[in-house]
């Protein structure tokens, strides 16, 4: 008889906040692009992705589609959902378990974005597609561990994939497109050598985990692990409450965080601090705005604030600092907060009027949509 397999609950990991964090983060709002943990074995970084899988809600899916296409937008679907039901026929609907996909480190590009059969095409007119690793983890987790020893031109298949939202394979003139949208967490022990910088600066986020220190936390950690151990079943029932509480208000994030207002002034204050710490390119400052307003609507806001914007720098900066490819010690909240401050006063010494704070560019954005209309 096989022994049912019990994930850890993730309320139920003792420390690690911002690891957490910046994992919620992501299953707030895929599109945030991800999270790198670096850190020594023995830390949880495993355990904490598999844990949030299995605390995400059902999502609805079309039933016969391998890649958990979503009935409610159809901009979004397979070219298999859309040669089905694209004439308006109403899919088949149910409900599935978010996935968490595990890639192996020897895994080839055919294994992750898939298979276009070519002899089908040329002898048949049939155009058959063997999905890969990507479809599979559509609309759940892609969880890579050792992401470091993976093979660099692999490792971009994903990070365009996760920046993207879809993957399209082309042979011979024949291409083949899906839905690709996932949260990728990467995991790596930086005894076994780092990524390349360009290849860093495609993860979203990224933590730095340590081993917890304290005594008290020390035995917390044993005494809840023996406990899963010897009786998975009644271990969850035990933090099924808090469970159930985390899940709901991701749920509820999830509905608000499209909502969730920024200002003009909010976006220069990103690029000013950004700017400061000589962060090359610009995918730090749409990172920054997109966790922050992650965290806003996981703490029930409906606009971002001071405080979003300081994690949300916290944990989108680290990785891309000239000083490291991890600069932790220099990345800590208090310094971050006195740089906030003294660039906050400069701005208001020299603001011209030019700073709108009252009107959400997203607002702006959609009055001008309607006014075209």
């Amino acid at each position: 008889m096989t022994r049912k397999a019990y994930v850890y609950p993730f309320t139920a990991i003792v420390g690690q906040e911002r690891m957490k964090r910046a994992l919620i983060l992501n299953a707030i709002d895929m599109r945030i692009g991800g999270v790198l943990i670096r850190g020594e074995r023995g830390t949880g970084k495993s355990t904490a992705a598999r844990a949030l899988a299995a605390l995400l809600p059902e999502i609805e899916v079309i039933a016969d589609s391998p890649f958990n296409d979503d009935p409610r937008h159809p901009d979004t679907w397979s070219d298999i959902s859309r040669e089905r039901y694209g004439d308006g026929t109403p899919p088949p609907i149910e409900l599935r378990q978010i996935r968490f996909i595990d890639l192996p480190v020897s895994a080839t590009e055919d294994r992750v974005v898939g298979t276009l059969d070519i002899e089908k095409a040329i002898q048949r007119g049939e155009r058959h597609f063997d999905p890969g690793v990507l479809a599979a983890a559509n609309r759940g987790i892609l969880y890579v561990d050792e992401v470091n020893l993976l093979d660099d031109h692999v490792v971009d298949l994903l990070l365009d994939s996760a920046a993207m939202g879809v993957n399209v394979v082309e042979r011979e003139g024949i291409s083949f497109s899906h839905p690709a949208r996932f949260i990728l967490v990467g995991t790596m022990n930086p005894e076994e050598g780092d990524l390349r910088p360009q290849l860093l600066d495609r993860f979203a986020l990224s933590v730095e985990v340590h081993g917890i220190s304290t005594a008290a936390e020390r035995m917390d950690i044993v005494e809840r692990h023996i406990a899963f151990e010897t009786n998975p079943e009644a271990f969850r029932a035990a933090w099924a409450e808090s469970e159930k509480a985390l899940s709901n208000r991701i749920a509820q994030a999830r509905e608000l965080v499209d909502r969730v207002r920024y200002t003009r002034r909010d976006i220069l204050m990103i690029a000013m601090m950004t700017s400061n710490m000589r962060i090359d390119g610009h995918r730090a400052d749409l990172v920054i705005l997109k966790a922050a307003r992650a965290h806003a609507a996981y703490e029930g806001r409906d606009r971002i604030t001071r405080d979003d914007i300081l994690m949300a720098i916290e944990l989108a900066i680290p990785h891309r600092l000239k000083r490291g490819p991890f600069a932790d010690a220099y990345v800590n909240m208090e310094n971050l907060q006195n740089d906030y401050d003294q660039m906050e006063a400069t701005l208001e010494e020299g603001d011209d009027g030019q700073i709108e704070q009252g009107e959400n560019m997203s607002q702006q954005n959609e009055s001008k949509k309607k006014a075209k209309r």
